[in-house]
């Protein structure tokens, strides 16, 4: 792993990407958060972790 100011560099392998997937998926979509307190737990927004979800989906088969 590298960190920058510019972002970081991960690298997973491919069972660590689907659980990452499936995790973040479970959080968006499988249980149910309310917004004001999803923002509260997690520091960012519902739709800025469904983005992170579909560029994850964009890499699977």
């Amino acid at each position: 792993m590298k960190i920058t100011d510019e972002g970081a560099d991960l690298r997973v392998t491919y069972d660590e990407l689907l659980m990452l997937n499936n995790a973040l998926n479970e959080v968006c979509n499988g249980v149910h958060i309310h917004e004001k307190a999803f923002q509260t737990r997690l520091a960012f927004e519902r739709s800025d972790l469904r983005a992170l979800l579909a560029q994850i989906n964009e890499l699977l088969p």
